[in-house]
């Protein structure tokens, strides 16, 4: 059963699948996995078909042509099929690591130990007293 969706989001969904697909053959990025050549051929008939490509209430707005991770979906796959790369991860350092000494300039020797503090010096407290007002029991 077909959804009511508007003809322009439909038409724009499938312009945007067709073109990373386009973009795909042209070989500009790695070339696209069966996967992802599947996944954009059967996103584009069930628009066709139904409308959208998603059923599921909870995955999208009911009139969007696609999911949200659909949409996603779609723009990594773009970006590959444009030969942009990946989105590097936040976590991953951006300045170059300091270069390292070799392990034969490395010594087997353990770290000499620190001295204990010297704890004489240390300012001496009274005996604890009671503050009278305070909470009784």
């Amino acid at each position: 059963m077909p959804r009511d969706i508007d003809e322009r989001k439909k038409r724009k969904a499938l312009r945007k699948l067709r073109k990373a697909q386009a973009l795909a053959e042209q070989g500009l990025g790695p070339p696209l996995s069966d996967w992802e050549r599947e996944f954009l051929e059967e996103v584009e008939a069930r628009i066709q078909t139904y409308g959208s490509a998603f059923n599921d209430s909870e995955k999208g707005s009911r009139d969007e042509p696609l999911s949200a991770l659909q949409q996603v979906k779609l723009k990594e796959i773009d970006k590959k099929a444009r030969g942009k790369g990946l989105k590097r991860s936040s976590f991953q350092s951006r300045r170059p690591s300091p270069e390292r000494a070799p392990e034969s300039e490395i010594e087997d020797t353990p770290p000499e130990e620190a001295p204990a503090p010297d704890l004489t010096d240390a300012p001496k407290r009274g005996p604890f007293r009671v503050i009278e007002g305070g909470k009784s029991d």
